[in-house]
């Protein structure tokens, strides 16, 4: 990958840089902080404005939202541009509140209009960006629903006996199972919003667990695992992870309270 960086002295940082695919992207950084990234749609195109969860243990980088990670994982699939406006949401700024009511992230400015919840922002995309197109039918859309309610169950139990494990184990293994008779994806060969729901979540599962448990998914279920390792390789997945120690910081309170 070729990488331009330029570090003027101003509050303004830009960097570019072209993907081995030929595809740029830019950032920016003002304030508030700013990030726009561009795929292969025009370059006139003006980019989405989204507020995202900032990251604890490092300035100026993403947090460890698995909903704001949805909707820029979506942006990037469909490869519309989009502009990042990181919030620290222990120091809510009043910029901020004034846009989300319930401050709560991820927020996106379609047609001059802020609109909250991953769901009906995921869904907005799709109706405004119809290519590639990633909706999920409907007797598809909740496969693995019940799977992130049970890592959490299973992460905060503090009885090794509680059972808490073994029903996210049965909720992992329906998973695998399904994924044997229609992957690789939950929608078969190509991915969909279903697994962009998800996958951030499972990310958050393997980091978590991996930390507080010392737990990991099991060799018995090897579709699962090749799942999680082919989307959590993509390129979007890449440019939209949070970073390791701020997954492990945002859920230490939840495991020690």
């Amino acid at each position: 990958m070729i990488s331009l960086r330029f570090q003027p002295s101003t509050a303004v940082v830009l960097s570019a840089s072209v993907s081995r695919a030929g595809f740029i992207k830019r950032c920016g950084l003002t304030k508030p902080r700013r990030t726009a990234r561009f795929g292969t749609m025009a370059m006139a195109a003006a980019p989405l404005e989204i507020c995202v969860k900032a990251s604890i243990t490092t300035p100026n980088k993403l947090g460890d939202c698995p909903f704001c990670q949805r909707v820029l994982l979506t942006m990037e699939e469909k490869h519309v541009p989009y502009d990042m406006k990181m919030v620290d949401l222990s120091n809510k700024p009043e910029w901020f509140l004034q846009i989300s009511a319930e401050g709560k992230v991820p927020v996106v400015k379609f047609d001059e209009k802020w609109v909250p919840d991953s769901d009906v922002i995921t869904q907005t995309l799709e109706d405004k960006y119809p290519e590639p197109p990633l909706a999920t039918p409907l007797e598809r859309a909740s496969v693995g629903s019940k799977i992130f309610s049970t890592f959490i169950g299973f992460l905060k139990s503090k009885d090794s006996g509680d059972g808490t494990e073994q029903v996210l184990l049965d909720e992992l293994s329906t998973f695998n199972n399904y994924l044997k008779e229609n992957g690789p994806y939950i929608n078969g060969e190509k991915i969909s919003a279903a697994d962009l729901s998800l996958t951030p979540k499972l990310y958050h599962l393997k980091i978590a667990l991996g930390h507080f448990k010392n737990w990991s998914v099991p060799d018995s279920l090897p579709f699962l695992k090749s799942y999680m390792e082919n989307v959590f390789s993509r390129e979007s997945f890449k440019n939209t992870e949070a970073q390791t120690e701020d997954v492990i910081a945002g859920w230490r309170p939840k495991v020690m309270g």
